[in-house]
């Protein structure tokens, strides 16, 4: 199978390039190639870093495990919820004579609504029609209101007992923003695309409630996080998380994620670290100074809230212009209580993954942030994490819920 695939940007869609496709049985190639008349526009900027302008193929290599497609267009596919739920989708259709041939990398791709895709990237079928189109007499993302239904989809889809109803309302809507766990997309009461986080059948703690008490503990600690609230259904809490790569008048946003960035494929083994980061923003920044602080203090957050899923797919940065971006807003932020404290993303090469204040403060030469200015922020987060109980009861959060988050925010790193 060969498919040329047109890559667009934006809600006024410009074209791109081309993404060109090759499958021969489970051998699958792909390259990218800009179009003649983005790379003369006077507008036009790298997608990526890793994808320079110039003009003809450029060809990806699969990596193990890793994605077929460059890694810019990697992060629009979907995640692994979304992957669960478009593989039994496809399973139940052939159990009722639909198509037989397995599913390739080109199917997950285009099976991701085009009105909730990450980022700003549209993809174009032959026909012209922007892939994946929305179904005849369904939302594209469905409001709220319907989360009733949403949170009993995604219970199915957990216990096995799916009917085809409950993968239609999850078809198309699963996130490209990384996790295996329940969500879909959905319109918040503003009528902002958002993304709402179910809680799974095997939670031992209040996992979506953990996730909004640290987004907002975020926001205290002068980090730009992404807004979250808590929203009931049927007695269970589900965050519902804004978009931020959506304008208010619904423009798309560019997004890469930090992997991205620094060129690191899926399916690598290397470990990376925060410097890779700074030195990515020093070159690609649009506002690299600030940027820079701005993720010393995440880390210091992070390591006093024992949010160690901090891999550099929980990253991201958003384009600015000409080709610089910004940090995103921080979003999945996660206090783990009973994980190995230890950072997925390393502070250095020479701390490797300890997650202390003290490998943290190592690194303030590298950031170019005084020791006046570290313990200025480092006493900012610090009291912003310390109302972590009063914080969770102002969101409804009881004794109980908030003594199984104790040990991922009651820790020596706390007087460090």
């Amino acid at each position: 199978m060969r498919r040329t695939i047109g890559v667009f940007v934006g809600g006024q869609p410009r074209r791109v390039g081309s993404l060109h496709f090759d499958a021969e049985g489970a051998r699958e190639s792909a390259s990218f190639e800009y179009a003649p008349e983005w790379l003369d526009s006077p507008e036009c900027f790298a997608i990526a870093p890793t994808l320079p302008l110039v003009t003809g193929p450029q060809f990806h290599r699969k990596l193990r495990d890793g994605s077929a497609f460059p890694a810019v267009i990697a992060d629009t596919e979907p995640d692994g919820w979304g992957r669960r739920v478009i593989l039994r989708d496809h399973a139940k259709q052939r159990r009722g004579g639909g198509p037989r041939a397995p599913l390739g990398s080109l199917d997950f791709l285009l099976a991701v609504d085009d009105f909730s895709r990450a980022g700003a990237l549209r993809f174009q079928d032959e026909q012209g029609l922007f892939q994946r189109p929305a179904e005849p007499g369904r939302r594209t993302a469905p409001p709220l209101i319907e989360l009733r239904l949403l949170l009993n989809a995604t219970r199915a889809v957990e216990q096995n007992t799916e009917t085809a109803e409950d993968l239609a309302f999850l078809r198309g809507r699963g996130t490209s923003l990384g996790g295996a766990r329940p969500k879909c997309t959905v319109v918040d009461e503003k009528g902002q695309l958002s993304i709402g986080k179910f809680p799974s059948v095997g939670d031992e703690r209040a996992v979506t409630r953990g996730e909004v008490l640290a987004l907002r503990l975020a926001a205290a600690a002068k980090i730009r996080a992404a807004e979250a609230h808590l929203v009931e259904s049927e007695g269970s809490p589900i965050a519902v998380i804004r978009r931020f790569d959506r304008t208010k008048d619904g423009g798309r946003l560019m997004y890469v994620s930090a992997a991205t960035m620094l060129g690191v494929e899926p399916g690598d083994a290397t470990e990376h670290t925060y410097t890779e980061l700074v030195d990515a923003l020093r070159v690609h920044g649009a506002a690299a100074r600030e940027d820079i602080e701005e993720l010393w203090r995440r880390i210091a957050f992070s390591i006093l809230i024992t949010n160690v899923d901090d891999h550099l797919r929980n990253h991201g940065f958003l384009h600015v212009e000409q080709g610089k971006w910004r940090l995103s807003p921080a979003f999945d932020l996660n206090p783990f209580p009973e994980r190995v404290r230890e950072l997925k993303t390393w502070i250095s090469e020479e701390t490797g993954p300890e997650a202390s204040i003290a490998a943290l403060r190592s690194v303030t030469p590298y950031f170019k942030i005084s020791a006046a200015r570290a313990k200025q922020i480092l006493g900012e987060v610090k009291r912003a994490v310390a109302g972590w109980r009063k914080t969770g009861r102002a969101l409804g959060m009881s004794k109980a819920e908030l003594d199984q988050f104790a040990d991922a925010f009651e820790h020596s790193e706390r007087g460090a």
